[in-house]
């Protein structure tokens, strides 16, 4: 079912002479989340949205379909009311990595890309979580993989998002895994015996912050 984001997604796309593969490489995405996006109901978080407007030389306020009209997550203003991303620095992106607990890795599977919601600590600038050993991000271990964290207000309509990509690899040192242990402070929500640790060393490390000022 197609949503009027992406249609307007699409249409952007087409007007602009790229492919869904050329979009998806702009905005670090793929060709397949990027039809996802423009021919099913699937929804991009706030620094996918940006990226993709960037990407598609034009706002968010315009790719959302905003426009003038007040909607829920946006207070009602002026017309000249637009959204303003903000690209961050390492620096910032690096402490706001910090100050939340749960976020999504993206890894690829047999089955296509698959994204999972994972508590993380962040140790020694590293992104670690807990899973299962018989779990696709255990399985993923050695490949490239995507974290995001993000924080939205939809009362003020502004937002942030940080995207880290490296490699997934598994903790096997006694030492590591005992340091770890010592630095959990919560148990995973997702239940079960979650004792295989994960980390992921940023080798790219993005940020966005987005809101809407006069």
């Amino acid at each position: 079912m197609t949503t009027e984001l992406g249609r307007r997604l699409a249409a952007r796309r087409t007007a602009a002479g790229m492919s869904r593969h050329d979009l998806g490489e702009r905005c670090g995405a793929d060709a397949h989340f990027i039809a996802s996006l423009e021919d099913d109901a699937a929804l991009p978080t706030v620094g996918v949205l940006v990226r993709l407007a960037e990407a598609l030389g034009t706002t968010v306020e315009a790719l959302a379909g905003t426009g003038a009209t007040a909607h829920p997550g946006r207070p009602a203003g002026p017309p000249q009311a637009a959204a303003q991303p903000v690209v961050l620095d390492e620096e910032e992106c690096r402490r706001l990595l910090g100050v939340r607990g749960i976020g999504r890795i993206a890894a690829f599977t047999v089955d296509g890309p698959a994204v999972h919601p994972v508590n993380y600590l962040i140790v020694d600038g590293e992104v670690v979580f807990r899973t299962a050993a018989d779990t696709v991000l255990a399985r993923a271990a050695g490949s490239e993989a995507a974290f995001e964290v993000e924080r939205i207000d939809e009362v003020a309509a502004r937002g942030w998002s940080v995207l880290a990509v490296g490699v997934l690899r598994a903790v096997s040192r006694p030492d590591a895994l005992d340091r770890l242990a010592e630095a959990a402070h919560a148990v995973p929500w997702a239940g079960g015996a979650r004792t295989h640790w994960m980390k992921l060393s940023p080798r790219r490390l993005t940020g966005r912050r987005v809101e809407y000022r006069p």
